[in-house]
């Protein structure tokens, strides 16, 4: 008799929960086949959820889009902010922008500013003997990704999306809460 699983293949034992004829690849020293052993550990998966009584999952966060009050204007303004620094400051000063436009200012110049406090830290390094070529290196790719990163969040802003850069909006959401 052939394994159920695998065509052309003698069975040695048949599954002890469904009774399948099963091959010693499919034999695992537990006796049931494939199919009886992942309804096993999706059962086991299931109790152990349920065995989880008073914990509730901590909620997600609404994700902060653009709103229909936002100008095009205002947007834009924005989104070339992040590359384009003293445009996010002008930007500041626009006293007519949702919570969520003036969280992407502040985030665009906390993200330039991060980016130029690194290389800043990086060309200081290429003083240093044994650190400098590595410096150079790392310089060099620094500027080709501040600028994608930039033009990327900064088409994401003008889309009205949710731009979540990973250490600054952390920081950001920290320091200045909406």
């Amino acid at each position: 008799m052939d394994c159920f699983f695998h065509a052309n293949v003698p069975s040695i034992v048949r599954c002890s929960d469904c009774r399948k004829p099963i091959c010693a690849t499919c034999h695992a020293g537990d006796g049931m086949c494939p199919s009886c052993r992942l309804a096993a550990k999706i059962d086991a998966a299931n109790a152990a959820r349920q065995e989880l009584h008073g914990t509730v999952p901590q909620r997600q966060k609404p994700a902060r889009v653009a709103t229909l009050e936002d100008s095009v204007e205002s947007r834009a303004l924005v989104a070339l902010g992040y590359p384009l620094p003293p445009l996010a400051i002008l930007a500041l000063f626009d006293r007519k922008q949702s919570p969520y436009l003036r969280r992407q200012v502040y985030q665009s110049l906390a993200f330039t500013g991060g980016m130029s406090l690194f290389g800043l830290v990086l060309s200081w390094m290429l003083a240093v003997p044994f650190l400098n070529i590595s410096a150079m290196l790392i310089l060099a790719v620094l500027f080709p990704v501040w600028l994608v990163a930039s033009v990327v969040y900064g088409v994401k802003t003008y889309n009205g999306d949710d731009v979540r850069i990973p250490i600054v909006t952390d920081w950001i959401e920290e320091r200045l809460p909406a």
